[in-house]
């Protein structure tokens, strides 16, 4: 069916046409007008026609006065980072001279972009006028397209991407698949429904993360004037009280800062509080190694699976009761990740048993990430922590007494992240499960009211 046209401006994309090939993707997005009927009222229409296309570029870096401007500059970490999500900002700016001397190109803000290279079908949308690299196709949408309803359809066919895209060394889509791109559209007002639907849930994910984050990092602050910066020390030293007017009392009676010393003492790490020990971290840790786990089985289950880098899937089984930490060994080394409930580390990493008198998992998380590890790789090809160079590096170690104060002022931080975190997943399924029933017209909007209450 021949779609409706819109005034959409010519892109600047260059290149041959569009194919006349039909490669159809699995709901709502193909190459070329596929052969099956659209739910009534419905109609597949070409993207061209209701959104303008544009390529982006990199403007060269040879010349230090194009890059470090105010204009965002999409590149291919910013799309892998927040796939699914509205950028305010990104990594790299470029400045008008760079716009000028390149064929990148301003674009307005709601214009929904496209990995097309390598790390093919991350999605995001432009919250403010930026540009992008070369690696993305871009959408500037018309009147009769609601942008986020495009970024749930490309969001839908994420699979189908791949489909589209070809390349014997790197995996691209092409130009004249993407000049080819259809769109199955519902009438204007049903697209913004779903996409108010789904941006909902997506919008209370973002809420529990940025409130997760600004939860750890009150945290790790905590972490660092205490045990770092040492800063109750020095307002003991300064005869300074109020540290002990706020904190909260201790099992014995006394608030945290008497727990602190009046002056510092030198050790093998420089000035640390008096009566405090320095111990290497073998001492206090074991790095155990985590276990193969093949990618078709971390597909679903209760269990977290994490990798060096972080979460990669889940699994129906534990190899460790947690609460627990996750230490990078292969590819990502060095990276320290913390795993709420039971977990299964995979053999990419170490995840930590405490020995000796420091038990505190909280303490230990923090402290570990501070140190860097990274840097302690003794693999050339691939780079891999050595946990016998870990092992020598040294940690002050405060009082049992002080390590349990901080345990009571983070463990109900730690507790309200993994239970937004716990919802969080909850809403992800929910919309997983919505996308292709919507986009589909399987399911209407006035249907999802109840199973979006429940998810709350």
């Amino acid at each position: 069916m021949a779609g409706e046209t819109a005034e959409i401006g010519t892109g600047r994309t260059g290149g041959r046409e569009a194919t006349t090939g039909v490669i159809p993707g699995r709901i709502a997005l193909s190459v070329g007008c596929p052969d099956f009927t659209p739910p009534k009222g419905w109609q597949w229409t070409s993207l061209s026609s209701v959104a303008q296309l544009e390529s982006g570029h990199t403007p060269s870096r040879k010349n230090p006065e194009y890059w470090d401007g105010g204009i965002p500059w999409i590149g291919i970490k910013d799309a892998t980072e927040n796939h699914g999500r509205t950028l305010s900002d990104t990594y790299q700016h470029v400045s008008e001279l760079g716009l000028d001397n390149s064929s990148a190109r301003l674009l307005p803000a709601n214009t929904v972009c496209l990995s097309r290279t390598a790390s093919v079908g991350f999605v995001v949308v432009m919250g403010r006028p930026m540009a992008t690299s070369q690696d993305f196709v871009n959408w500037i949408c018309g009147p009769n397209i609601e942008p986020h309803y495009l970024k749930y359809v490309l969001l839908a066919e994420n699979e189908a991407l791949w489909r589209f895209a070809s390349g014997t060394t790197h995996q691209t889509i092409y130009y004249p698949e993407a000049k080819a791109f259809h769109v199955c559209l519902p009438p204007l007002a049903e697209q913004k429904a779903i996409a108010a639907v789904l941006g909902a849930l997506d919008d209370k994910i973002e809420l529990n993360r940025r409130m997760n984050a600004t939860l750890e990092a009150m945290a790790r602050a905590l972490f660092q004037s205490w045990f770092v910066d040492f800063d109750p020390v020095r307002a003991n030293m300064d005869r300074r009280d109020r540290w002990m007017e706020r904190s909260e009392v201790n099992r014995d009676g006394r608030p945290p800062a008497a727990l602190f010393p009046e002056h510092l003492e030198d050790s093998p790490l420089g000035h640390v509080p008096h009566g405090w020990e320095v111990k290497t971290l073998g001492e206090v840790i074991e790095l155990a190694y985590g276990k193969p786990l093949k990618a078709e089985d971390r597909k679903n289950g209760p269990v977290c699976v994490y990798g060096a880098n972080g979460p990669v899937g889940w699994h129906d089984e534990k190899l460790v009761s947690g609460p627990g930490i996750v230490v990078g060994r292969k590819g990502n080394p060095g990276v320290v990740t913390w795993a709420h409930g039971d977990f299964y580390p995979i053999d990419t990493t170490f995840y930590v048993e405490p020995k000796g008198e420091c038990r505190s998992l909280y303490f230990l998380f923090y402290a570990l990430a501070n140190h860097d590890l990274a840097n302690l790789s003794a693999d050339s090809a691939v780079p891999g922590l050595n946990r016998n160079h870990a092992y020598m590096s040294k940690q002050v170690i405060p009082p049992a007494l002080l390590i349990e104060a901080f345990d009571r002022q983070v463990a109900p931080i730690f507790a309200t992240i993994h239970a937004n975190e716990i919802q969080s997943r909850t809403l992800a399924t929910l919309r997983d499960t919505l996308l292709p029933k919507l986009l589909s017209g399987e399911l209407s909007v006035a249907d999802t009211g109840n199973l979006i209450q429940t998810a709350n």
